[in-house]
């Protein structure tokens, strides 16, 4: 990716200062179009996934299962992208209504709702991208960036990528469930138990609802629903996988160290974000069914802000990091989801690992001045340098200022 032009701490103050500003006007304008909005997309939802459940009961006839089957994986994509992922966000809140309200709602996928939130609204959203903070960098089986020890089951990983995309609900429920946090003395095996237990609970209504009671209430079209709501389900999981990893993966975003993720100012979360992150590009109607992550730059500067917004302010943000020599990753959705995977083929062979925290420049100086320190924005503690103050020498990097790794 291009080098990021040197920013003083004067620099990333101002950048967070816009950012901050920018959020609070979209904040003081929210209202009742934002509210018609929302509620306009659960409309739009729940009709396609009635008519979807209805048509599929002809669905012995090829026509009427490719409708039901076209208007269920519909109505799956925006209950899990554009509702489910935003509302648990807490983007709707302001709204206080109990039906929209990321303290009630129970989305139409695997993984249980307070899992989820908890694993990706903090862990994810306040350690973007920081190696060894944030687990979803290869949701702990895809080595994604170089700076990721090479181990042979990675060989496979073009195949279990797959897999992962077709069941991603299932792979996301899993994961969430934070097996892996045993063998680091973060958790017990009573509390993953318990949190295998929900997993199974919730995966399990869902299995019946999909695979059992619509295809029984078919009668003869048993076979015929079943495989409809089968493929419906995957062709959202397939989307949803496709949508995240080019949000995540694509040549250009970056990776940070954990020292990067110390005693990190408002101002240097906000950069972290914007080079951690790419979006892709599409019409109004592709937008709403990722959820608008498709422009998740702007949902990484401001996760809990209404999705209908991001278009709104993404210009702002583009210009701003122009004005700051920031590079603004985006994309069509082919080119993206092609870089990705040939980032998934090319890293599945062994090679060089980046050592984590050494600066690309080793022979450059400790910066003249400290950038001033503060507590992350999240209140979930410190978060990252991703860039330093200008340094001794002309153009070289600052530690803090060094990327140890690129989804490139």
């Amino acid at each position: 990716m291009p080098e990021t032009p040197e920013m003083t701490a004067a620099d990333i103050e101002e950048l967070g200062r816009e950012l901050d500003q920018l959020r609070a006007w979209v904040v003081a304008s929210l209202g009742e179009e934002d509210a018609r909005y929302i509620r306009r997309v659960v409309c739009a939802q729940r009709c396609l996934e009635v008519g979807g459940r209805v048509t599929m009961f002809a669905a012995f006839l090829p026509p009427a299962w490719i409708a039901a089957t076209a208007m269920l994986a519909c109505a799956k994509i925006l209950e899990n992208m554009e509702l489910g992922h935003n509302i648990l966000h807490g983007q709707w809140d302001w709204m206080g209504d109990p039906t929209i309200h990321s303290t009630t709602w129970e989305w139409d996928f695997a993984a249980p709702s307070e899992q989820w939130r908890q694993a990706h609204n903090y862990r994810h959203h306040t350690f973007t991208n920081v190696l060894g903070k944030d687990r979803d960098i290869g949701f702990g089986i895809l080595r994604m960036t170089p700076s990721q020890r090479w181990r042979p089951w990675h060989l496979a990983q073009p195949l279990y990528n797959l897999g992962l995309a077709a069941s991603f609900e299932w792979g996301v429920a899993i994961f969430d469930a934070e097996i892996d946090r045993v063998w680091h003395g973060e958790r017990t095996w009573q509390e993953i138990a318990g949190r295998l237990g929900a997993v199974a609970r919730k995966g399990g209504r869902q299995v019946l609802k999909d695979y059992l009671v619509f295809p029984l209430l078919a009668g003869p079209a048993f076979l015929p629903v079943l495989l409809g709501n089968l493929t419906a389900n995957v062709v959202r999981n397939v989307w949803a996988h496709t949508v995240i990893f080019c949000g995540h993966f694509p040549e250009g975003v970056e990776v940070f160290t954990e020292e990067q993720a110390e005693n990190e100012t408002r101002g240097e979360w906000y950069l972290r974000q914007m080079r951690g992150s790419a979006n892709l590009e599409g019409s109004p109607l592709f937008h709403v069914l990722t959820g608008n992550l498709s422009r998740q730059i702007e949902h990484h500067l401001f996760p809990d802000l209404p999705s209908n917004r991001y278009a709104q302010i993404a210009p702002q943000v583009r210009s701003l990091c122009e004005r700051f020599g920031i590079p603004y990753t985006t994309g069509p959705l082919g080119r993206q989801a092609a870089n990705v995977w040939r980032r998934v083929l090319r890293l599945a062979l062994p090679g060089p690992t980046a050592a984590p925290g050494r600066s690309v420049a080793a022979d450059v100086p400790a910066p003249v001045a400290a950038r001033p320190s503060g507590a992350g924005p999240t209140g979930a503690g410190p978060v990252s340098p991703v860039i330093r103050p200008a340094m001794a020498r002309g153009r070289g990097r600052g530690r803090g200022q060094t990327r140890i790794g690129s989804f490139s």
